[in-house]
């Protein structure tokens, strides 16, 4: 049956700002969908308030509204566009959500639109686990046994039926967040008082404890005929107990008889017809006891999902593509598969080959986070590999996470290792389990041993055994000859491990095995186990004989990707990229991607002519570019738009040989070296804080007198902010020294003036060796001294006189000259009084790139790629891929606001993270407000991070001393705008002072008052308090503060912790009383 002809236009809800458990995943199949709805002529209108993924650019939908995800803002599009269909099934929970919201509020009848790929009752039926578990058992499944619970009461008592362990899952959250396993009362009551508030419909099911099972997901897709296909089917390594977000994971599933997998693939098939998807993909987790091989269905999620991004990378059938085509009519068997351009997507994926996935953590940003992994997901990003065998596809997987504590050892001598110690440690899944068991098992632990404490299943312990003995082998004396090479090659060595196993330096080893011709070759993913030819160049590597490689005649540029996902090189990097694949494919150059990241458009098979999936590693990127060199002409490769991964290659690429096209890596390093840019800054006489170069503790406090306090300190070349502190005086000083020489051994500490109260200016902007295009000049809402990435920021900047402004300007060409930069610069400028003071420059693409070509219009990424391949500014103007303007120009105001994860994570003793915001980078993601003031698009932005600003109601205010001042005027236009101010004694004393009447309350640790009179802690956990500012004092974790915010964040209370942010939320609160917030599409806003 052809496509249904009554849907002329569909509105797709997006996912919002990237969070843990709802990454990009979702842009890369929101991005399919809205390419299959274009390429059919439907009229695509698109709302996402995600400025960093490519999916919001204006060419991807007809109207794309950068607005926030709530069914109120969604109406006032649907009253406006009309569409015929709503598509909320690609855009992960926030779109479901959205999705319920504007059914319950009656808005897609009163407008005569409706949902298609999953209706709102099967949307119902999967989500809400007591309609599920009645479906599971209508088919002759079986679920655990549980208990729906909406009190503590209930909750108390359900525990005692089902007896300790329990499980803990809200309804209708994402990425298990509010989820757990209660080992005792006092654990229970902490993890489901946590769930009750964060489901929607205050909801959580008890469900007896299958840990230690064995778990797994299928994949399925389902059209309107009742065709039904098993895309893949994937292994959880870790058993039950461990969010699969955060386990590395392996597909196709490996430990199953073939009785197991065809009954889990009949309970799919049944569970999907039940509960009546009508068309598109959904994911059915499923548990099995090792023992009796008894099966649980644990939950469906009626979506696609964040296992659907990687069993469409892990298989080549892209589910996201397909899904979007079912829900607009078409049947499983009319459409083509695009690699075979064969076989039709009916029949069902074979792999012939096996993915790994590995999470990636960032625990070393919340320094008091509790590192155990359990069913809330905790992981920020992912790498996948592929390989021949289950070893070699793993140890591609952790090489490609970019850690080095990942990567597996073999010490020489094993007496140092205490196994004892690991088999306990081992008992508690932490971010490096694999790691402990490889290294017990390195030095004797038995499988039955490992198997025992950690429940891993005996045929993956049996394979890291395998790995193991092949690592003996190679440390035995004797020549690296062609089959001691090959065979540890099989296995996923790298040249590092085995010339640390060898005890000589990894070039020694490439050497040896580039002369032997022991190289790899590079087979195709082509969905049917090579039964079919494949057309989609999709490469892995491998050490067999033929390769699959197609010789080519055109010139091709090599792109680098940005690896796995992480705070401070997220999504933002990746639409450099697929930006530059874009625009060069278009300029006639042949493009080639070298990413690991499932999650994201860059690793999509058609975003690049050619794809490889393979770690970014020195070694892995010289084989690929060899390889190439062989299939016809390579003019260089791009290191500038990936952020610190590619760039951290580029010099040891050009040092074998390899062409950098952009900015040269001398360059690079003239930016990242201190002493080299404080150079460059002085011939440009160009004003720095002052700063210097400590080797030791004594010269760090000998420059930090000299300097004065306070000031800020940390490690050379880091991303993110990784590593930084701001000091007050000698002790805190010693202590980070302490702590920071491991941070990069042989590399200096580099100590800063800080500039206390200055604003922070951002400037992004391209250079072409003679003309300067300066793309925007964003000004902070955060003082300087707050990451940038975690800083809200305007553009245009707000502040800022024509004379400032063309000091900047004059400023940046300097710098670019003075580097010598080809493409992309993001420069850091301080104005604190009249001096302009540079902070730092980075030569490269940076994460406000996407940010500043939504507010203005003019893609810089792919500017930047041109100009790397030799096109000048002048020229990029006559084609009309920049304005004539000297510079880019704002389109009304533009406010981008970070998404911080704080309540994701929770001390040991279950007690939130400080949700304080510092010089390090902590926010996973970001939003965008756009509107024709301030106000409006600074309230924008703050709904669709946090949710809305209060128009009334009740405000409690601390302000450290140095802030008093500065919160006179906002804390006066609040009571004239007749909220009720609540503060803790000094800062209340001081509002009276002031003629501001501020209600005195206790603090936390004065507890609570004679008469029964609550702290501030106890009105914000009993819902007395709409909106807390609360400036730190000094940059310890001062324990009041403290308190007050992380009962904030844990009652989803706005939380505000700078003066600046203060004025900018009344100025919010102001448009909001003003009435109606309007919408606009970005093509709309770009016409101005």
């Amino acid at each position: 049956m052809p496509r249904d002809t009554s849907i002329k236009s569909v509105l797709v809800i997006g996912s919002g700002p990237i969070v843990i458990g709802q990454a990009c995943e979702f842009d890369y199949s929101g991005t399919q969908a809205c390419r299959v709805l274009r390429a059919e002529g439907i009229r695509v209108i698109l709302v996402n308030s995600n400025p960093a993924t490519i999916m919001t650019d204006p060419e991807f939908a007809d109207a794309t509204y950068i607005e926030p995800i709530t069914p109120e803002f969604i109406e006032k599009i649907i009253a406006k566009e009309r569409p015929d269909a709503v598509l909320a099934t690609l855009g992960g929970q926030t779109a479901l959500n959205a999705a319920i919201g504007l059914h319950k509020a009656g808005t897609l009848e009163r407008y005569g639109t409706h949902l298609i790929g999953a209706d709102v009752d099967a949307i119902e039926r999967g989500e809400n686990r007591e309609i599920f578990r009645s479906i599971v058992e209508k088919i002759g499944g079986e679920s655990a046994k549980s208990i729906i619970c909406h009190t503590m009461e209930e909750v108390i008592a359900g525990a005692e039926i089902l007896s300790y362990p329990v499980v803990v899952r809200p309804s209708f959250t994402m990425g298990g967040l509010g989820s757990g396993i209660a080992f005792d009362e006092e654990n229970l009551r902490q993890i489901a008082g946590a769930g009750l508030r964060h489901s929607p419909t205050s909801e959580v099911l008890l469900e007896e404890s299958i840990l230690g099972w064995k778990e797994y997901e299928l994949e399925v897709m389902r059209d309107k005929l009742d065709n039904v296909v098993i895309v893949c089917s994937i292994e959880n390594i870790d058993p039950m107990g461990v969010h699969t977000g955060d386990s590395i994971t392996v597909a196709p599933a490996l430990t199953l008889t073939d009785v197991e997998f065809q009954k889990l693939r009949n309970l799919s098939i049944d569970i999907i017809r039940e509960v009546g998807v009508a068309t598109g993909g959904c994911n059915i987790q499923f548990a099995v006891n090792p023992d009796d091989g008894r099966i649980i269905v644990i939950e469906m999620n009626p979506r696609v999902s964040r296992s659907s991004a990687l069993a469409s990378k892990a298989t080549g059938f892209p589910i996201a593509k397909i899904a979007t085509k079912l829900a607009i009519g078409y049947t499983l068997d009319e459409i083509r598969n695009d690699i075979t351009q064969v076989t039709p997507a009916s029949f069902e994926p074979t792999l012939d080959y096996i993915v790994v996935k590995a999470p990636r953590f960032a625990f070393e940003k919340f320094a008091d986070a509790d590192p155990r992994l359990t069913t809330t997901m905790k992981s920020v990003g992912e790498a996948m590999a592929i390989g021949r065998s289950f070893p070699e596809a793993l140890m591609k997987a952790l090489r490609s996470l970019e850690r080095k504590e990942a990567i597996f050892k073999f010490p020489a001598d094993v007496s140092k290792i205490d196994s004892a110690a690991l088999l306990i440690s081992m008992k508690i899944p932490t971010e490096y389990r694999l790691q402990q068991v490889q290294q017990a098992m390195w030095a004797g632990a038995s499988i039955e041993d490992i198997f025992a404490a950690t429940k891993i299943d005996r045929w993956f312990l049996h394979q890291l055994d395998l790995i193991n003995i092949r690592a003996r082998e190679l440390a035995q004396p004797g020549e690296l000859n062609v089959d001691v090479l090959r065979s540890a090659k099989e296995m996923g060595f790298s040249d590092a491990q085995i010339a640390a196993l060898r005890g000589i330096t990894e070039g020694d080893v490439r050497k040896v095995r580039q002369h032997l011709n022991v190289r790899p070759v590079y087979k195709t993913v082509d969905t049917c186990a090579a039964e079919f030819e494949a057309f989609t160049p999709y490469y892995y590597s491998s050490y067999e004989e033929e390769s699959e490689v197609k010789p080519r005649t055109k010139p091709a540029v090599i792109i680098l990707g940005s690896g796995p996902n992480r705070i401070g090189q997220g999504i933002e990097f990746d639409y450099s990229c697929v930006h530059a694949s874009f625009t060069l494919r278009d300029a006639g150059f042949e493009t080639i991607m070298i990413n690991c990241n499932p999650e994201t458009v860059s690793t999509d098979y058609d975003t690049s002519d050619r794809l490889y999936f393979e770690p970014l590693t020195l070694e892995d990127v010289l084989e690929i570019v060899h390889a190439e060199t062989l299939a016809g002409p390579v003019l260089g490769v791009i290191t500038q738009l990936g952020g610190q991964t590619p760039l951290g290659l580029a010099a040891g690429l050009k040092e074998a040989g390899v062409n950098i096209l952009g900015t040269s890596p001398d360059a690079i390093n003239l930016a990242e070296e201190r002493g080299a840019f404080g150079q460059v800054l002085r011939e440009q006489s160009l004003t720095a804080p002052e700063f210097g170069m400590a080797a030791s503790q004594l010269e760090a406090i000998e420059i930090a007198t000299r300097i004065g306090y306070p000031v800020l300190v940390r490690p050379s070349f880091v991303l993110g902010g990784r590593g930084m502190e701001i000091v007050y005086d000698d002790a805190s000083l010693s202590s980070f020294i302490a702590r920071a020489t491991d941070i990069t051994p042989d590399r200096p500490v580099l100590v800063d003036r800080f500039l206390d109260s200055a604003i922070e200016i951002d400037v992004d902007a391209l250079y072409d060796g003679h003309e300067l295009f300066l793309g925007g000049v964003m000004e902070h809402i955060e003082e300087a001294g707050i990451h940038s990435g975690d800083s809200a920021c305007v553009l245009p900047a707000m502040t800022i006189t024509a004379s400032q402004n063309q000091a900047i300007r004059d400023a940046t060409l300097k710098i670019a000259q003075g580097v010598g930069v080809l493409g992309l610069i993001n420069i850091q400028f301080a104005l604190a009084g009249d001096v302009l003071y540079v902070l730092e420059a980075n030569p490269r693409a940076s994460r406000t790139v996407p940010f500043v070509s939504k507010a203005t219009g003019v893609p810089l990424a792919k500017a930047a790629a041109r100009i790397s391949l030799g096109a000048s500014i002048a020229e990029l103007k006559l084609e009309g891929l920049l304005p004539d303007s000297a510079d880019g120009i704002a389109k009304g105001i533009s406010v981008k606001e970070a998404v911080l994860p704080w309540n994701r994570f929770r001390r040991t003793d279950g007690r939130g993270v400080d949700a304080v915001l510092g010089p390090e980078m902590r926010s996973t993601g970001e939003v965008m407000g756009i509107a024709e003031t301030f106000g409006e698009s600074y309230a924008k932005s703050q709904i669709s991070a946090f949710g809305s600003l209060p128009k009334s109601g009740t405000v409690f205010i601390s302000l450290a001393d140095k802030d008093k001042a500065s919160g006179i005027a906002p804390a006066k236009a609040l009571i004239a705008l007749g909220f009720n101010l609540l503060a803790t004694g000094g800062t209340a004393d001081f509002l009276a002072n002031n003629d501001v009447l501020a209600h005195k309350v206790r603090k936390n640790s004065e507890g609570s008052g004679p008469m029964g009179e609550r702290t501030i802690v106890e009105l914000l956990n009993s819902g007395g308090v709409d909106l807390v500012i609360n400036t730190p004092v000094g940059r310890g974790t001062r324990a009041d503060g403290w308190a007050i915010r992380t009962a904030a964040v844990q009652r989803s209370i706005p939380c505000i912790t700078t003066t600046a942010g203060f004025s900018a939320a009344v100025e919010g609160i102001k448009a909001l009383r003003r009435g109606e917030l309007s919408v606009l599409p970005i093509q709309d806003w770009l016409k101005k």
